[in-house]
């Protein structure tokens, strides 16, 4: 396993409820020192200087270390919930018996994530309603203009 070079730097998806949900609870547990939280849906992300496409970000979580390694899918995760303290919640994905399973329920819910904008976002914005196609753009805040 990778030495760390802390901090690590996560690329979330602020678009995906289940994901803000996720950072929310990792913000409010870590250290600028340890994790850095990079919103990949924020409209000033460039993907490009990191030689990544969006698309490829979006399919997969990604994280980088600060010697510029990166992590992808689960280990992004652990280490992300290490780097908050958390380590102890996500224990069994440090568990290699488990791990095929694990991948496997992960790529299932890489495939389902683009389909829970339905969810209700932590922020409040309302992105489905009756009538109207599932939009993942959030509402103007109330104190922007």
């Amino acid at each position: 396993m990778h030495n760390p070079a802390w901090p690590l730097t996560l690329y979330f998806d602020g678009d995906c409820p289940l994901c803000a949900r996720e950072i929310r609870l990792l913000s409010r547990n870590a250290s600028p020192q340890r994790l850095l939280l990079v919103d990949i849906s924020a409209a000033d992300f460039d993907p490009l200087p990191l030689g990544l496409s969006l698309t490829a970000m979006q399919n997969r979580l990604h994280a980088r270390w600060a010697d510029g390694t990166w992590l992808l899918g689960l280990d992004a995760s652990l280490w992300s919930w290490e780097a908050a303290g958390l380590g102890a919640w996500v224990a069994p994905l440090r568990w290699r018996p488990l791990r095929p399973l694990l991948e496997w329920g992960y790529r299932l819910f890489c495939r389902l994530r683009p389909h829970l904008a339905r969810l209700p976002h932590p922020d409040g914005a309302a992105r489905c309603r009756k009538g109207d196609s599932c939009s993942t753009q959030r509402p103007p805040s109330a104190d922007a203009g």
